[in-house]
């Protein structure tokens, strides 16, 4: 596939390529008409800005991104350029905060990262695949150059291809990959799970609280060690299978914080093998802490299920927990409208549902 496909990977110095579909070019919905404040001066920059400034302007007219306006012409917007750094990298970006007030907005749906991963359930072969600077690669419609106009030391230039800033940009390079890939490609990375940390670094959030003297104890510098340990030696994540059980573990009775894991007992190599699908935590309330420990682990059920319904509603799945009065709770006539309002909130998930 790679020697195939030769052409389509940048090498070194290579020329940056244009997606050749008139169709999908972005296109700028502006209110009309233009106020005042979005015409800019450039911004004041230092020498070593400056020369950044001029490497990247320079780049971006080599690669065609960008082209320089005359100075005969008729300019009904500028944006100040900036640049940005990371790990001593810099990048060009427009400051179109201004331009983006007066844009109406694209509502492309974009799917969430974890729904995404979901999609690779039973593939054995992933492979990721980094679009080289994807935003430049999309042309911009002819009516909206003008208003992707950047203005710096240099002079005026003004897009000829999709500038980083621009609010619309992710839902429309969503779009257009949607157009031409289809569901031919599934795109996926690693992800490290959360695990049920939140009982450990109890004692750090305290130093967040207001007149709390910073002070590095033995206890806080052990959380830290184990965060830091825990964060680096995650266990193997599996991909959830849709047509398979599930099984839900909580625990909140015996801490103080509200925790669970989801898991699947699959067939890996032949054999059934039970693997994590992910972790959830977080801090019980000031008021939730009051609760007993039965509507403490009532809790943290209604909770869990909220948080994955993604994965469990309409499945089968099992709750396992080691407070069994919650079982006989949900089974129990009451008059507590909390408890009345938790019943309500996961009956949709009763008929799937089995407490051991």
């Amino acid at each position: 596939m790679l020697r195939k496909n030769r052409p389509a990977f940048a090498i070194g110095e290579e020329p940056l390529c244009k997606i050749r579909i008139h169709d999908i070019e972005l296109y700028l919905d502006v209110e009309r008409p233009y106020p005042p404040m979005l015409r800019r001066p450039p911004y004041p920059a230092s020498l070593e800005t400056r020369k950044e400034i001029e490497k990247h302007i320079n780049e971006l007219l080599d690669m065609d991104v960008i082209r320089k306006i005359g100075n005969n012409k008729i300019v009904e917007i500028t944006t100040p350029v900036l640049i940005t750094w990371n790990d001593g990298q810099s990048r060009l970006c427009g400051d179109f905060r201004a331009l983006i007030n007066y844009t109406n907005a694209d509502r492309y749906p974009i799917p969430r990262i974890p729904h995404a991963l979901d999609k690779l359930e039973k593939a054995k072969y992933i492979t990721k695949i980094n679009w080289m600077k994807g935003f430049h690669q999309n042309g911009v419609k002819p009516n909206s150059m003008k208003l992707l106009r950047i203005i710096c030391h240099m002079g005026i230039h003004e897009y000829n291809r999709i500038p980083f800033g621009i609010n619309n940009a992710p839902a429309h390079f969503l779009r257009m990959m949607d157009t031409i890939f289809q569901e031919e490609i599934l795109e996926g990375w690693m992800v490290k799970p959360h695990q049920t940390f939140s009982h450990i670094t109890s004692s750090l959030y305290k130093l967040c609280s207001k007149d709390v003297v910073f002070e590095i104890t033995k206890e806080r510098r052990d959380a830290y060690e184990k965060i830091r340990y825990e964060l680096t030696n995650a266990p193997v994540l599996i991909l959830p299978d849709f047509e398979l059980p599930f099984k839900l573990y909580i625990a909140a009775a015996c801490i103080p914080d509200l925790g669970a894991a989801l898991h699947q007992r699959q067939i890996v190599g032949g054999e059934p093998r039970e693997g994590l699908i992910c972790y959830i935590s977080r801090q019980l309330k000031d008021s939730e802490a009051r609760h007993g420990a039965t509507q403490t682990e009532f809790l943290c059920l209604v909770w869990a299920l909220e948080k994955l319904h993604y994965y469990l509603e309409g499945a089968v799945f099992e709750v396992y927990t080691d407070f069994t009065a919650l079982k006989s709770l949900l089974n129990m006539k009451t008059t507590n409208t909390l408890i009345l309002r938790w019943k309500i909130a996961i009956q949709e998930y009763r008929g799937n549902m089995t407490i051991i």
